[in-house]
């Protein structure tokens, strides 16, 4: 029904837009939207060969977002699943996990440890400190690197502003959700010069325990704690150059898995805590030439930590497991006009992990404490190589992108632990040489159609191959020499952008193959759990449609609409492929006028059936299939001199819902209100 419903009312907006005359509009609410990720330079979006999603930080403030992974929230081709309420992992054309790149201001999040499924990783990025966020679908291996499969994610974390004059500012900010869901404070504050300018926040976030729809009530344990602060200066120079360093951290504490006490006889199971930093420096230089018209130098270190403390009722130890990443980046940038219709962007990347991890078997009754081997063999380290380079050629109407790139890994672990294979030190190297190939032609200056091609890949890491223990609902062991594993995405698109219309539709086909994936080993069990270990054993196909508009009524109000469909087979097993999402979209009806806005919006998801096995066995998804849904948000904000009032009426008629593949239900009927005074 769904289906039908919004498939047959997207088609029908293209005609709607071709009908309005342009010339009827003096000022229009729908600007152009220029995007970076997709080609690593601003673009506008007529001239996008890729699906993209731009959300801004109005966006995310009006509509209250609890966390970054929310933001996605409705987004076309991004389905974000919850694990836990600290969690928050999205589907990107049905990848996630460690299948998808996140990006921070251009610097790799992911490193060498990050999970194949569902994680939580996302969810460190505070949400107050955002500037804006893009998504990139079934692209981004050639521009960034390892793990683009599904597609990128980048989120670009507000800046330091230059100002003619010196002029300081600020923030003060306070957000509250009923049923003590939510208590969160902000404070930033803000200096500009013409040389000189930096930004400071930090936030101190208290989440109560998700409160579920009509049948499901209090979902206890799911509360946590949260800080987090985020920081940039900028240094304009004589010649131009722009010197940037910024350091931001979030810790969140005590974040329970609520799945395991729930459904798997855990007396607790904790992140505590759960630590994610980013500090780096970039050097923006401008060129005075050709063959350097612009270059870039960013230098970054990272630290993670992961602490997970766990107890299963009417067991007598308690155990700790301690993960911890450091991570140094290195990448060099050069821009070039080669000649007047034909520009380059190309760069050398290098990132190292060093790994550390251990786990304590902690006695309930003494405290004595016996130390065993961690998830990942104690000191492994990862060394991330690549070049690549990015051409643009313009030839009237049609545009011609292409790009290369070579990444390399040097992947070392010495693993002795008892009960695992006695390699001792081993080091693998994978590489991968990948491509794009697209063809844009502009249907006058309003519209673009456009096919694209795409190879990805992602490096086997130290998660596929040194896991030992217990994952979701299966107990892993360590396998070594596994390869890349690699996908081929053939997209065909069309996009129209007027004042008062936009409108992109998209069909897309992707190829998986030497797809690392857990294999149960036959008649084995650790602790109660079946034993599984990681193999290159499977080919898969991902195919879908995607659409999405967005049409300015009147000056007060613009309406817009998204819709996805995806579908994946497990061509290796005769199956669908796992944790696919359902048919999915968004209607929204937005007012704005003066310092008023307001917006209903409409949220669905069909029920989705399609099940693997590994999706019948998963605790978190229940019997037959998780049930379609369909959600009603309300939203209103009004400014007064220095203070803006958010707020949001969440799940109007309490339905009880889950999103396909989570380990928690999502809110039930809440109101939130947020009060930002500015200075």
């Amino acid at each position: 029904m769904y289906t039908m419903k919004y498939l047959c009312f997207l088609l029908l907006i293209p005609v709607i837009g071709f009908s309005q005359k342009q010339n009827t509009v003096v000022d229009s609410v729908l600007l152009k939207e220029v995007i970076v990720t997709a080609t690593r330079q601003k673009t506008n979006i007529i001239n996008l060969p890729f699906s993209v999603n731009r959300i801004a930080a109005n966006e995310i403030q009006v509509a209250a977002y609890r966390t970054a992974p929310e933001s996605l929230t409705g987004a076309t081709g991004v389905f974000v699943q919850k694990t836990n309420h600290g969690g928050g992992s999205p589907f990107v054309r049905a990848l996630t996990g460690n299948q998808n790149l996140l990006l921070l201001d251009g610097i790799r999040i992911n490193n060498s440890t990050y999970r194949y499924g569902p994680n939580q990783y996302f969810n460190t990025i505070d949400v107050f400190s955002i500037a804006n966020m893009e998504v990139v679908r079934g692209t981004g291996s050639v521009q960034y690197g390892s793990d683009a499969m599904g597609g990128v994610i980048q989120v670009f974390s507000k800046p330091a502003k230059f100002q003619s004059d010196n002029t300081w500012s600020g923030l003060g900010m306070v957000k509250m959700v009923t049923g003590d869901m939510e208590y969160s404070g902000r404070a930033e504050l803000d200096y500009g010069s013409k040389n000189f300018a930096f930004h400071f926040g930090g936030s101190n976030r208290i989440f109560g325990d998700l409160i579920g729809g009509d049948t499901t009530g209090v979902q206890s344990p799911s509360g946590y704690k949260e800080q987090a602060y985020d920081f940039q200066a900028k240094w304009k120079l004589n010649n131009e150059s722009i010197i940037t360093i910024a350091s931001q951290q979030v810790v969140q504490k005590e974040v329970p898995l609520y799945h395991r006490v729930k459904l798997e006889n855990f007396s607790f199971y904790n992140f505590a805590p759960q630590v994610r930093g980013l500090h780096y420096a970039k050097l923006e230089i401008p060129g005075k030439s050709s063959l350097i018209s612009s270059a870039s130098f960013t230098a970054s270190y990272q630290q993670t930590k992961e602490i997970r403390k766990y107890l299963k009722n009417g067991n007598a130890n308690q155990f700790e497991e301690t993960d911890k990443v450091k991570t140094i980046g290195l990448t060099a940038e050069i821009h070039s006009k080669i000649k007047e219709n034909w520009t380059a962007i190309s760069g050398v990347e290098w990132y190292h992990d060093l790994v550390s991890s251990n786990k304590q078997q902690i006695t309930v009754s003494t405290g004595s404490v016996l130390m065993q081997r961690g998830l990942y063999p104690d000191q492994a380290s990862s060394a991330n190589f690549s070049v690549y380079s990015l051409h643009q050629i313009n030839l009237h109407r049609f545009q011609i992108n292409a790009g290369l790139r070579y990444n390399s890994f040097a992947i070392h672990i010495q693993d002795t632990a008892a009960g695992v294979n006695q390699l001792g030190a081993v080091t693998v190297k994978p590489a991968s040489l990948v491509t794009n190939l697209s063809l844009l032609y502009q249907l006058g200056n309003t519209q673009s159609v456009y096919a694209s091609f795409s190879t990805g890949y992602r490096a086997p890491n130290i998660d596929d191959m040194g896991t030992l223990g217990l994952v979701d609902f299966r107990y892993e062991v360590p396998a070594y020499g596994l390869k890349p594993e690699k996908s081929y995405n053939t997209e065909l698109g069309y996009r129209i952008q007027t004042k008062r219309f936009q409108s992109s539709i998209a069909l897309f086909y992707m190829h998986l193959k030497d797809l690392v994936t857990r294999v149960q080993v036959p008649g084995q069990q650790i602790g109660g759990y079946n034993v599984y270990i990681k193999e290159n054993s499977q080919e898969s196909f991902i195919r879908g449609i995607e659409m999405e508009m967005a049409y300015q009524l009147s000056q007060t109000l613009t309406l817009k609409a998204g819709y996805s469909q995806a579908y994946g087979q497990n061509t290796s097993r005769n199956e669908p492929m796992r944790r696919v999402p359902p048919m999915n979209g968004q209607v929204q009806l937005k007012y704005h006028y003066k310092t008023w806005t307001a917006s209903i919006e409409n949220l669905f998801a069909s029920k989705q059936d399609r099940l693997a096995q590994g999706d019948k066995d998963d605790n978190r998804i229940p019997l037959g299939g998780t049930p379609g849904w369909n959600l009603l948000n309300l939203y209103a904000g009004y400014g007064v001199g220095k203070v803006q009032i958010n707020t949001a009426l969440i799940n109007l008629f309490n339905v009880d819902y889950r999103m396909h593949g989570s380990g928690i239900n999502g809110a039930g009927r809440n109101i939130n209100l947020s009060i930002n005074y500015y200075f």
